[in-house]
């Protein structure tokens, strides 16, 4: 992928991290500075955020196209009654928190 994103199993995280791409878009898409999204994730450094904004204005109608393919696999799930798995309920609480934070 970049020096900053990296697809695992098809999905996007900044690399070396488990902070999905999803999280930093959203949080840029809400208006949230480079630098407040660096707060918010511990383990990130701001050439991270940068480098995942970077990517996602660079690939940014198959990016989201790939957002609309995860929300819609998550109504699947939710749907389903299938049981959250660690990851997913961790990238919801955080997603639970910026939004909280953004009001």
């Amino acid at each position: 992928m970049t020096e900053h994103v990296e697809n695992r199993n098809g999905v996007y995280y900044i690399s070396g991290t488990r902070i999905s791409l999803d999280s930093i878009v959203y949080a840029f898409r809400n208006g949230a500075s480079p630098e407040s999204i660096r707060e918010d994730f511990d383990g990130l450094s701001l050439p991270h955020v940068y480098g995942a904004i970077a990517f996602y204005l660079d690939h940014q109608v198959a990016v989201d196209a790939y957002l609309t393919a995860r929300k819609q696999q998550w109504q699947e799930l939710e749907r389903q009654g299938t049981p959250l798995s660690a990851n997913t309920r961790d990238r919801l609480e955080i997603a639970r928190r910026q939004a909280t934070s953004l009001r």
